[in-house]
């Protein structure tokens, strides 16, 4: 595995990296002290905002591979303090080395945080139970058919919800902070108010916080929608009482932002 090849935006860096069989998958070194790492070549899950798996699903990386992307980024950016596991890949779909590379990190004294669309369940489980810094777990849509329809390998949404309500029920509410409800607004597509008062109700229900984030354009014709109604659903979620997290610059910068890193940018090897 070697770095081929480093890209700079005044807010963030997207590191390119070559695997022994010529395919590339990326990291993001965002906010000067954090890297986004990568979990699988592609992606199956095949979310229609998300340029991950534009070119469907390879393999999945190692745990080397995944660790080695963060050795190799700090030798060049020695101030690398936090991991998120949000790069290209489903995590639970590669668990076993996901959670090696997680072990590993704890052991460098790293922070980790993670990313996930939450199936298989029982992957799922043992990710909460980890002593980890962060969960996101993307919902996107409490319809299922909506959200089959927004992340088409997707598993149902109430069965997730279902899960959530006798596991969350479980944790302290130091715990519950650590985690919460990825929402990705998608102009015309579940940015209705219905839509947003049922994401407040299950919020509520589960006493977790929504991290509400920005859709970047990756050529798949999916739209933001307007800063008005972005912040109109903020308020509206945070005066019912819900810790809203929004997508900070970085998340939205078109270079390493949310759904935008991809296998094979430079075509090193042909699918």
């Amino acid at each position: 595995m070697k770095l081929c090849s480093i890209s700079r935006s005044p807010l963030n860096t997207l590191l390119v990296f070559e695997l022994e069989d010529g395919y590339t998958v990326e990291s993001v070194l965002y906010r000067g002290d954090s890297l986004c790492v990568s979990s699988q070549v592609g992606c199956n899950v095949g979310c229609i905002f998300c340029a991950s798996g534009r070119y469907g699903f390879y393999r999945n990386l190692s745990w080397e591979e995944i660790v080695n992307q963060y050795y190799i980024a700090i030798s060049i950016f020695p101030e690398i303090k936090r991991i998120a596991m949000a790069g290209i890949g489903e995590v639970l779909h590669n668990w076993e080395n996901c959670k090696k590379a997680f072990f590993k990190f704890k052991k460098e004294g790293l922070k980790v945080s993670f990313y996930t669309s939450g199936f298989p369940l029982s992957k799922l489980e043992e990710l909460l139970d980890l002593p980890h810094n962060g969960v996101t777990i993307s919902i996107h849509a409490l319809d299922p058919f909506l959200r089959n329809r927004i992340m088409k390998h997707s598993g149902n949404v109430d069965e997730l919800l279902n899960f959530l309500r006798k596991k969350i029920s479980q944790f302290s509410e130091k715990k519950k902070k650590k985690i919460s409800l990825g929402y990705l607004l998608m102009k015309g597509i579940n940015d209705s108010m219905e839509d947003i008062e049922r994401l407040g109700d299950v919020a509520s229900e589960l006493g977790l916080g929504v991290t509400l984030l920005h859709c970047n354009d990756v050529g798949f014709g999916i739209e933001p929608v307007d800063n008005e109604t972005y912040e109109r659903i903020f308020l509206y979620l945070r005066d019912r009482g819900i810790r809203v997290t929004l997508s900070n610059r970085f998340r939205k910068d078109p270079l390493g932002g949310c759904g935008t890193l991809t296998v094979n940018r430079y075509a090193v090897k042909n699918g």
